[in-house]
């Protein structure tokens, strides 16, 4: 069962927020993580965002995909809405990331992100967002506007005790890198996204 084990204030370039770390014992160094912002009322339904891990869109901003670009997108939204970002250590759709160097070696043949998975003997997609409700009942969370675009995100919550208030885009235009990844979103894992952004 995971558990709070640190938080503190940490100032960013989006604002404040507590930063909160999730983990079965405090030796675990990949803990999951609630980034909550300042000004977010516990009383009223609370703006969440279950974002995953991408080393590669976040730290080195690749342009592959658009992760990045939707975490600073969801830490903006929360410093002037309220909320909370869910962190979860689940890099590469949960594959890790020498498995997603793998699949983008076989993208640069041609394959698109499903079919390299696929290739390499590994999920579409083999994340768990269940741990995002745990921490969600951890913080006394009871109703929540998710921010997202994927129907398995909402149906995570739907299934679970956290009341769905209602859901919120989250969508970054496309750019000449990312289009494929964003149309196989879509196509295949049913992403609701706005064609006219690919």
């Amino acid at each position: 069962m995971i558990t709070i084990q640190a938080e503190a204030n940490v100032p960013t370039e989006h604002g404040t927020f507590r930063m909160i770390a999730f983990a079965e014992n405090a030796e675990d160094w990949m803990p999951h993580m609630a980034i909550v912002a300042e000004n977010t009322d516990f009383t009223q339904p609370i703006n969440v965002r279950f974002h995953s891990e991408c080393i590669t869109g976040e730290v080195f901003h690749s342009q592959k995909c658009e992760c990045g670009q939707q975490l600073d997108a969801a830490m903006k939204y929360m410093h002037e809405n309220g909320g909370i970002v869910v962190y979860l250590r689940q890099e590469g759709r949960n594959i890790g990331i020498i498995n997603k160097l793998r699949a983008y070696s076989l993208q640069e043949k041609g394959l698109d992100t499903v079919q390299a998975n696929l290739e390499l003997g590994l999920p579409a997609d083999d994340r768990n967002f269940g741990v995002a409700i745990d921490i969600l009942n951890n913080l006394g969370v009871k109703k929540i506007n998710l921010l997202t675009n994927n129907p398995e995100k909402v149906r995570f919550v739907q299934e679970s005790n956290i009341e769905l208030n209602s859901r919120v885009p989250l969508q970054i235009p496309a750019n000449d890198n990312s289009r494929g990844y964003l149309q196989t979103k879509k196509d295949f894992f049913g992403h609701l996204l706005d064609g006219n952004d690919i």
